[in-house]
């Protein structure tokens, strides 16, 4: 995108922006906001073939995410406001003397005002080999594909020089390319920066448990190469060598200031743009700085988006200010001194957030500190002397980030230890954003606060997220605080006495919990009875959406035996309900193929159907994998093979393993005191009867559980939806826990059970799970949320508070009755085995996109390369 521009500044001020990252395309958005568009014109210079686009989100670009989907330009914004944006004709000369600026096409341009927003280039060590074929740096979409391409074609082993935030979203990358992955940090820990040693103590497990190796304190001294120039290894400062096909260079950036330097800008002793704290530079009042290319009035350079949005309204205002008559209130002053360098991220799949003074450099202060090892969850809070929050540490559950960030500065209204504990190991805490002042920043990344987003809804009448994200900019930059602005949202509307709609979707206004009751107690069996009879006015007669149907589909299927629908969900009206996994019975991967996983009762499995697996998986070229919940995973199968091999494995006494289904998925257990000397129960025995007792449930998300058999706790069972310890006396009886992304401690429900009072108590728990939660909502987040938490179970499904536990039993005895393995009637009736092909019309024919290459004797994914037309660049990005 190109258009000729005139030499000279023509007859409207002419404002020239060099550089289109994140920052520059803010800077635009502040230009349009204080009207400049209107009265200036504006100039765009981009070195890259595209508009801005999400940076800190660039490795989910592995994850299926397009480069246009990362955009975060409106083409719409730049042609409304007359934005003339040149893309792939960066700056290359600036002279100030004339108010020109030169651009690699030979473009001249005139300006009044000159923006800088270059943004910064990654460091490579000078170390030898940085130079060989193999070795890519990680800052642009160009390099991610050039990194895709040579590790499809040449590479099963990376390696990532830095372990710094940068180096982590390198590996996740590398991972996400099948590659076995190394990171080399010269630090003695992962994120030096951002988190204390505890946190990366913490961070460190989790990431050698997803199979990545770690080399702390020490650094990269040679890169290695073969006789034909590529790379083949690399040489540590600790005398140890690391045996690589690829070496990816994240080890930190430096600020992009060489087109200031050439022009005679003053630029800090160890690089960046010197502003003052309008952002202009200090050399010349025509020219400013915004974002990682300027060194600030405070000294520093800062790497962050929020900052670099900062300076970049600062910038706007400043300009929008001096071409304001004097004594026109709308000429505001502005200032950018510094910033709140707080960040939430997500590393490898894992939650890292830190805010405020988070390694406790005020004097006086104190630490209060939670750490779990086993899940992988740190946090530390630093306390001043008065009792002030001052900041913290949050390494695999940082839900808390934003309310505990707001909070910083100030007194919280309760104890610090509860704020870290986590919910089940101590006092219930309801600590939400309703407890915050109204200063309070919510969005840092735009500076939003708490007063501002109530006025949205109070004085701008927003009634959603999304209108109160377009009308304060919270939530638009790194989306760490829509959670929290969601919550401010509903409890500001409840307040004002504005009903909220708590709809499941638009075409239902009920809520799960309440569609569920009216299915179970009208016997409504069909989707369409409930849509046409109780569904919105608008939505009657319709076809649903995505939304509703897989959820009427499921709370059908949990009570099907009672309500006397049909209980297979491929069966009748269910089959288009269903969910993609649900409606060919599979787990769909990521290049269309599908896996196969038989249930494996409490892991416990013999020889003989060890056997089977191993053949079938032999005779279909399956790629195998035991797994966390105690049972062989088959990966590869294409749709047309699914009945042929789950025909031999149900032949074998094999069943379903539901892994598709949001049902229950395993009971894991340990071997328990038939083996273990230190067993006091019959673990395997337990996980067999509860695992063949709630198989094939239907709940709102999936279940877990497992069977420890005794305290030593090898099963984990506290990290399960319902885990049961064994007791000298009976079991102890463990409800919502889970493990994943947001780790959370099971809450003791129960103690020393006998055998039947553990089974009537499950049935009891899950049955009032099923009937009260929310869609997709895990029962630790269930119990979380359920007013009166932990204890209002307890009554209910303890000391029957309700009166419902005979129905909740007796719904689980029906569920008991009518179980079917689904796999076991799918192969026996051709009509429902039809559905099993991937093209209707040609049923025979294999999808021809799915396809495999041999890895570590067995198969991977062969994935086509996301490709996109660009030209070759010369150097690293103008951002």
């Amino acid at each position: 995108m190109s258009t000729t521009a005139p030499v000279g500044t023509g007859p409207r001020p002419t404002i020239v922006l060099v550089g289109h990252g994140m920052v520059g395309q803010r800077f635009l958005e502040a230009l349009a906001e204080r009207g400049l568009t209107a009265t200036h014109r504006v100039v765009v210079l981009c070195e890259e073939p595209r508009p801005a686009y999400d940076r800190v989100q660039l490795t989910s670009y592995f994850s299926g995410r397009t480069p246009e989907e990362l955009s975060v330009t409106d083409l719409e914004f730049i042609a409304e406001h007359g934005i003339e944006l040149h893309l792939g004709d960066p700056a290359e000369t600036v002279d100030r003397a004339a108010r020109k600026v030169t651009a690699r096409s030979g473009l001249v341009v005139g300006y009044d005002t000159l923006v800088l927003a270059t943004g910064s280039f990654p460091f490579v060590p000078p170390v030898p080999g940085k130079d060989a074929e193999g070795c890519f740096v990680y800052r642009t979409i160009e390099d991610l594909l050039a990194i895709e391409e040579y590790a499809k074609a040449r590479a099963t082993t990376g390696a990532v020089v830095g372990g710094g935030l940068l180096g982590l979203e390198a590996a996740g990358a590398l991972k996400g390319l099948g590659l076995a992955t190394h990171i080399v940090e010269f630090a003695p820990r992962l994120m030096p920066v951002q988190v204390d040693e505890g946190g990366g103590a913490a961070l460190l497990r989790t990431i050698e448990n997803m199979g990545l190796t770690v080399h702390t304190g020490t650094g990269t001294q040679e890169v290695v190469t073969g006789d034909d120039g590529a790379v083949t290894g690399m040489k540590l400062s600790d005398g140890s060598t690391v045996a690589t096909d690829l070496v990816v260079f994240s080890a930190g950036v430096r600020p992009r200031d060489q087109l200031a330097r050439d022009c005679g800008l003053t630029v800090g002793e160890r690089g960046g743009i010197s502003v003052d704290d309008q952002c202009r530079t200090v050399s010349d009042p025509a020219v400013f700085a915004i974002g990682e290319c300027a060194l600030a009035s405070d000294g520093r350079v800062y790497g962050l988006v929020a900052p670099g949005y900062e300076m970049a309204e600062t910038a706007a205002t400043t300009i929008a200010a001096a071409a304001t008559p004097v004594g026109d209130p709308a000429g505001e002053a502005a200032s950018f001194t510094g910033a709140d360098l707080s960040t939430k991220l997500k590393l490898l799949g894992v939650d890292v957030a830190s805010f405020g003074d988070a390694h406790g450099a005020a004097a006086d202060c104190l630490d209060v500190v939670y750490a779990d090892s086993r899940s992988g969850t740190y946090k530390k809070l630093v306390i001043g002397p008065g009792g002030e929050l001052l900041g913290g540490i949050l390494v695999g559950d940082a839900d808390a980030y934003g309310t505990l960030r707001a909070f910083t500065g100030s007194v919280p209204p309760i104890a610090p230890e509860q704020l870290v504990l986590p919910a089940g190991a101590g006092a219930p805490v309801q600590l939400g954003p309703s407890a915050l002042p109204d200063e309070a920043i919510i969005c840092s990344c735009h500076n939003v606060t708490k007063g501002a987003i109530r006025g949205a809804v109070t004085e701008h009448s927003c009634t959603t997220v999304p209108e109160v994200k377009k009308c304060t900019k919270a939530g638009t930059g790194c989306g760490s605080c829509v959670k929290v602005l969601g919550q401010l949202v509903t409890s500001e509307l409840e307040a004002s006495g504005v009903e909220v709609d708590k709809g499941l979707c638009g075409c239902f206004s009920q809520t799960r919990e309440e569609l569920y009751e009216i299915v179970l107690a009208l016997r409504i069996s069909s989707y369409q009875q409930l849509l046409d009879r109780y569904g919105r006015e608008d939505a009657r007669g319709g076809d649903g959406c995505e939304v509703c149907k897989p959820t009427v589909g499921s709370i059908v299927a949990s009570l099907a035996p009672t309500i006397g629908a049909e209980g297979y969900v491929l069966g009748g009206e269910q089959a288009a309900l269903q969910d993609t996994n649900d409606h060919f019975l599979a787990n769909l991967q990521k290049n269309g193929s599908y896996s196969i996983v038989p249930r494996i009762p409490g892991g416990e499995i013999t020889p003989e159907k060890l056997i089977v697996i191993g053949e079938v998986a032999r005779d279909f070229g399956l790629y195998t994998k035991i797994t966390g919940g105690q049972r062989i995973d088959m990966f590869g199968a294409r749709v047309e093979q699914l009945p042929l091999i789950w025909a031999r494995l149900v032949d074998a006494g094999f069943e379903s393993g539901h892994a598709y289904g949001k049902s229950l998925r395993t009971v894991k257990s340990c071997v328990g005191q038939t083996w273990c000397r230190y067993g006091v129960q019959d673990s395997v025995r337990m996980a067999i009867d509860l695992e063949l007792r709630y198989r094939g449930l239907r709940s709102p998300h999936k279940l877990k559980s497992a069977v420890s058999g005794c305290a030593r706790e090898c099963a984990e069972a506290q990290s399960k939806d319902f885990g049961i310890i064994a007791t000298a006396a009976g079991w102890n009886l463990y409800v919502g826990g889970n493990g994943g992304a947001t780790p959370r401690h099971a809450d003791l429900l129960a103690q020393d059970l006998s055998d039947a009072e553990l089974i009537r108590l499950i049935d009891r728990f899950l049955m009032f799970y099923i009937r009260t939660a929310d869609r997709l909502e895990r029962t630790s987040t269930w119990l979380d949320r359920l007013p009166g938490g932990l204890d209002h179970v307890r009554d209910v499904v303890v000391d029957d508070s309700l009166g419902i536990c005979e129905e909740l039993e007796s719904l689980m005895t029906a569920h008991v009755a009518a179980y079917r393995d689904e796999w076991a009637e799918t192969i026996n009736d051709p009509e429902k085995l039809a559905r099993f092909v991937s093209f209707v019309n040609a049923p025979d024919t294999p999808d021809p996109v799915v396809g495999f290459v041999p890895e570590r004797d067995q198969i991977k994914p062969d994935l086509p390369l996301l490709t996109i037309d660009t030209r070759p660049l010369e150097g690293s990005a103008q951002r």
